[in-house]
């Protein structure tokens, strides 16, 4: 009788882990912009009826609001919503230097300006060229898995609507959707773990893309042990 109590505590005490892992947090409280901090650029970031929005600002390079805690094995959802004539992105695993540093990627040396955000980007792209759930590696090597034999995944993005993002990272697995569309699949070990961000892209000197504006709400994440 005791061993089969023991071995019924035990299966209790697994399957409450399991669920425990099971369980979506919110990275954003609807309220404030607590937990979040702003690097690289100088793009405007605010709170307005429970969603995050990011407008541009001229003579800027990127800008990314970023989490202050860093994730490594997840599941991250967020909603989001572009205006058709912006480039953004939802970084993940990414991370910053606090001082100018050189190192090497693929064969080739690189410097990372202090406070420059690099790292993997699920891509938001509201053009016609349609890469929107593409991953992309922000300041480093480029394109990791972009769209354009995957037809189904190009057409599930709405344009003026808004819209899913989901990624999946389990150890050297990416995975993107878009809309519960399967956008990006791929294996990359080069970095296990980073900050979430939120990507307003730079404009230059484009006075006419001044004060556009992308927007995300109803940001969880749920990390896998």
């Amino acid at each position: 009788m005791t061993h089969r109590l023991l071995s019924l505590a035990a299966l209790v005490s697994f399957t409450a882990s399991l669920h425990a892992e099971d369980v979506f947090v919110p990275l954003f409280d609807g309220k404030t912009l607590e937990g979040w901090e702003q690097h690289s650029g100088t793009a405007e970031y605010r709170v307005q009826e429970g969603v995050i929005v990011g407008k541009t600002v001229p003579d800027t390079g990127n800008s990314f609001l970023c989490t202050a805690k860093k994730y490594s094995d997840f599941i991250l959802e967020v909603e989001f919503k572009v205006d058709p004539s912006m480039n953004s992105g939802i970084q993940f695993r990414s991370n910053y230097y606090t001082e100018e540093t050189e190192v090497e990627i693929a064969g080739k040396k690189k410097k990372f300006p202090a406070d420059r955000v690099h790292g993997y980007q699920f891509e938001i792209d509201p053009s016609a060229r349609a890469y929107t759930g593409g991953v992309y590696d922000e300041g480093r090597r480029g394109w990791l898995f972009d769209l354009k034999d995957y037809e189904a995944a190009r057409k599930a993005f709405k344009q003026g609507e808004w819209n899913q993002a989901r990624i999946e990272c389990r150890g050297n697995s990416i995975k993107t959707f878009i809309n519960g569309v399967l956008a990006a699949d791929f294996t990359d070990e080069m970095t296990k773990e980073g900050v979430i961000a939120l990507q307003v892209h730079g404009i230059g000197k484009k006075t006419e893309a001044v004060g556009k504006e992308v927007m995300w709400k109803n940001i969880r994440i749920q990390e896998i042990k």
